[in-house]
């Protein structure tokens, strides 16, 4: 008996000991954290204006091993990034990637807009308490952040280092450079097309530092309108194009694009060749080499905007070889800068990404020349008729005030003087345009919750409405029809091909690899936020892009 109570406590002892060794096994460890936050050296955000998503395939055979070719394989491509707001503008385009917001909180709901208060037209950077720093006093200087709502990504990198990452924002275009850089940014230069400057305004800077003014002094493009534009290749190799002449492409339509007559006079012209990013991007290592950016432990953020192929994709349209040509221009200047990144910051010591504001549709008449509907409204003929209609119907005089960003705004002076009620005007406006040739729909943006629409169209003209900035209806086009002239091409539309961008990240923390997951332009800012172990802008709505990392 006692043998037996002896092993009964022997197989006892041994149980507890097996069951303890299991807890412990189960135990969760303490999570190792580094004694020190691990960031790169230096962030740069590459925008490329109007660049649709499929431009990273269209010329990807054509592409150098160094430019395109480099981000697709060595970095992270997220292919299906979509913009969540309409109208898709450059503007709003360039403050969504920065803030992770959207216009509805970050308040830049076009280029321009109206303001019903003031009675007054309002570009998106103009600001009047400011003044030009680097050339003589002109209106193209006096541009600020003022007019954006919300904090942006680099913003927030300023606080996170206490003011000691730098951030400078250059681009072609003043809003291209402004909003990305955000309110407390050290620097944002933009081009002044009557003089050849870059320049900024006092919002930054009393007077721009003396690389700018020696810069400034070489009068660069004259370098580049003394070689004309010619294609890269011969042009006969350019089969991803249409025919070089065409009547539907604006300006001067054929190669070569004669620019030498431009010397020392008009300086605004590089803006519509290739050269224009090749400047852009020789500013940008310019900043990186004089502004050290890059060069000690607080992470700096070089925020730059390519506007060439915007202007350029205006002008002749997706389909021409002057836009594939543009894009092979710039593969090439790509690969110089981050060549010279590599040398000057170190391969593997910054993290790049690259996206685009907005895509672009096809020259309405290429597309109807294929068989493909396709059309053009006028704002201008839209409030005529509009007005026209409603003198006629109701005897109010002129109520239109105006048609622009898609929206129609009316002068609440006159639909409130009691005559016929907002509603009523507002009701038959909707049914007399949606009459129109090219209207898809139209609605009455206060009542979007109770209108009939495609879910993807009610969420992006709903995040696009600011109640204080916006109009009071909202038109939906056919698919390929937008506002625009007969020749040349835009955007705006909630359509893919103004709304699919790319986006890819390259270099420190970044993993290669792609996704076909569904992403917004929301996702940009947040996603930089966890990487740099930061606070995300204070309007952000998006959400981190995690299978990007390589932790």
């Amino acid at each position: 008996m006692k043998k037996i109570s002896c092993l009964i406590v022997s197989l006892s002892i041994l149980t507890l000991s097996s069951v303890s060794a299991q807890t412990k096994k189960a135990t969760p460890t303490a999570k190792a954290f580094p004694l020190e936050i691990a960031r790169p050296k230096l962030v740069i955000g590459l925008v490329v204006d109007q660049m649709r998503w499929d431009y990273l395939y269209r010329y990807y055979n054509r592409y150098t091993n160094g430019g395109f070719k480099r981000l697709i394989n060595e970095g992270f491509s997220v292919e299906n990034t979509f913009i969540p707001y309409t109208p898709t503008y450059t503007a709003v385009g360039h403050t969504t990637i920065y803030t992770g917001s959207v216009p509805a909180i970050h308040g830049i709901i076009g280029n321009d807009w109206y303001n019903s208060e003031s009675k007054k037209n309002v570009y998106c950077t103009e600001d009047s308490s400011v003044v030009t720093v680097g050339s003589s006093p002109s209106s193209e200087g006096n541009m600020s952040p003022k007019n954006l709502l919300a904090t942006t990504i680099t913003d927030e990198l300023r606080l996170a280092t206490n003011f000691k990452g730098k951030v400078i924002g250059i681009s072609l275009k003043d809003r291209g450079s402004i909003l990305p850089a955000g309110h407390a940014a050290n620097a944002a230069y933009w081009y002044q097309g009557s003089t050849g400057n870059w320049i900024t305004s006092s919002y930054y800077m009393k007077e721009v530092p003396t690389w700018i003014a020696d810069y400034n002094k070489l009068k660069l493009a004259n370098k580049f309108y003394a070689k004309n534009w010619e294609t890269l290749y011969p042009i006969g190799t350019y089969e991803n194009s249409t025919a070089d002449k065409k009547e539907y492409e604006g300006k001067t339509s054929t190669f070569p694009h004669l620019l030498a007559q431009n010397i020392n006079k008009n300086f605004d012209a590089i803006r519509s060749t290739p050269y224009g990013n090749t400047i852009t991007l020789d500013l940008a290592k310019l900043a990186i080499l004089s502004e050290d950016l890059g060069g000690d432990n607080n992470t700096d953020f070089l925020a730059v905007s390519c506007s060439a192929t915007d202007y350029v994709g205006h002008a002749y349209g997706p389909n021409s070889i002057e836009a594939e040509d543009t894009y092979l221009h710039l593969d090439k200047d790509f690969e110089e800068f981050f060549n010279y990144l590599d040398k000057k910051v170190g391969k593997g010591q910054y993290t790049i990404f690259l996206s685009a504001d907005h895509g672009v549709a096809h020259v309405p008449a290429f597309m109807k020349e294929n068989k493909i509907p396709a059309g053009i409204v006028s704002d201008r003929d839209i409030v005529f008729k509009l007005n026209g209609f409603l003198n006629d119907k109701f005897k109010v005089n002129n109520v239109v005030l105006k048609s622009m960003n898609n929206q129609i705004i009316f002068d609440h002076d006159k639909t409130d003087n009691g005559t016929v009620s907002f509603d009523v005007i507002k009701a038959a406006s909707i049914e007399f345009l949606k009459r129109m040739d090219g209207f898809t729909n139209v609605i009455d943006i206060s009542r979007i919750a109770q209108t009939t629409l495609p879910e993807i169209q009610k969420k992006m003209i709903t995040n696009g409405y600011n109640a204080r900035r916006s109009g009071d209806l909202y038109y939906i086009l056919d698919p390929n029809w937008f506002n625009g002239a007969s020749t040349g091409t835009t955007h705006g539309s909630w359509n893919p091909y103004d709304a699919h961008i790319p986006l890819v990240f390259m270099g420190w923390g970044i993993k290669p690899g792609a996704s076909n997951k569904t992403h917004y332009m929301t996702d940009i800012a947040p996603t930089l936020a966890a990487l740099l172990h930061i606070q995300m802008p204070n309007g952000c709505v998006g959400e981190p892009i995690t299978e990007i990392t390589n932790k």
